[in-house]
């Protein structure tokens, strides 16, 4: 049995290894094996650390997320979970090990955080779980010791509001790249992040219609919208502005980047509706004003982009009652762009 090089164990040091050895002989153990063994399960260990587990069912699913969200995400857990339980067997990690860490989170106020990362490290529990690596998973059972943060809502205009914002913004004297973009938003209903890196190669203007790729949509899944006789005329303004840069709403100071994500909330500020009105916000008024004059929900559903949760209708058709929301946002940009209209409720 060998002890080491000469090199690095000294004499003494291997005459203390050979009788440790030896008492291991007497009391009927082979030294040899006991060695492998600890070696093996140290290796196990460390391919079953948390942070091993983690790594790899992130790998597995950052395909599904876009690069920002991905990075975010391992970002995350390399700050505040990896330094405290990343080393440790996934399988013997405790309850109150994972509550520990997710305190730390929430001791900084960071209650919408902390309940992000215990979802996330859920996800990680069932992944070892599933490939036979854990058996308990300890998350979700750690909602009810932690903080609820208070759920935020964006402000938005009412029915009754909304005609003094157009009146308001159709007086808007600053970027018709901005202004064209807020009213844009308004008028589809898309998310600012997916608006804001839309492409001249996106949008059919023959057909009245915006497709929008998967990788920029919050579900991961494309999104065809179809385009008002409205939004088509704005897309129109902008085209020789735009036309020949990589995006349809180019930032002020470099053509070659899309205009800011804050760039609708200025918009709505310097029109004085700061903390009444957001771009998220534009997309809860369609919603209650389709909704209140009996659109059906499916097509106002479709039209956000939202999970159908209807498991019948649980195969996503990103072109599925693309007529019928056609006429649907005709008729709400007739409504809302009409000169001082009130949409009787």
């Amino acid at each position: 049995m060998s002890f080491g090089s000469y090199d690095l164990v000294t004499l003494a040091e291997a005459r203390e290894k050979r009788e440790i050895a030896r008492k291991q002989v007497a009391n009927n153990t082979d030294p040899v094996e006991d060695r492998r063994a600890q070696k093996m399960a140290q290796q196990f260990s460390s391919e079953n650390s948390f942070e091993a587990i983690s790594r790899e069912w992130h790998k597995n699913k950052a395909d599904r997320w876009t690069v920002a969200y991905r990075e975010e995400i391992i970002k995350t857990f390399e700050q505040d979970v990896f330094p405290f339980i990343g080393k440790r067997p996934i399988g013997e990690i405790k309850p109150l090990e994972l509550l520990e860490v997710l305190r730390r989170i929430e001791k900084r106020g960071a209650l919408e955080k902390t309940r992000k990362v215990r979802q996330r490290c859920g996800e990680v529990f069932r992944y070892a779980i599933i490939t036979g690596r854990a058996e308990y998973n300890p998350a979700p059972d750690l909602a009810i010791a932690l903080a609820v943060p208070k759920q935020k809502h964006h402000p938005f205009l009412s029915a009754e509001e909304l005609p003094h914002f157009i009146r308001d913004l159709e007086a808007y004297t600053g970027s018709l790249i901005t202004k064209n973009a807020t009213k844009i938003v308004m008028l589809t209903g898309v998310r600012t992040q997916e608006m804001r890196f839309a492409t001249w190669e996106e949008v059919d203007l023959e057909k009245g219609i915006w497709e929008i790729p998967a990788e920029r949509m919050k579900m991961r899944r494309p999104h065809i919208v179809p385009l008002s006789t409205q939004a088509i005329e704005l897309f129109k303004q902008l085209k020789p502005i735009t036309g020949h840069y990589p995006y349809i709403f180019i930032g002020r100071n470099n053509r070659s980047k899309p205009i800011s994500k804050e760039s609708v909330s200025q918009v709505i500020e310097l029109l004085g509706y700061k903390g009444r009105a957001t771009g998220h916000g534009f997309r809860h008024s369609m919603s209650t004003i389709l909704h209140e004059q009996g659109f059906d929900s499916s097509w106002i559903e479709m039209q956000l982009a939202h999970v159908d949760k209807n498991s019948i209708r649980g195969t996503y058709n990103h072109a599925q009652y693309i007529e019928k929301r056609r006429c649907m946002l005709q008729w709400y940009a007739d409504k809302i762009l009409s000169p001082y209209s009130k949409i009787p409720l």
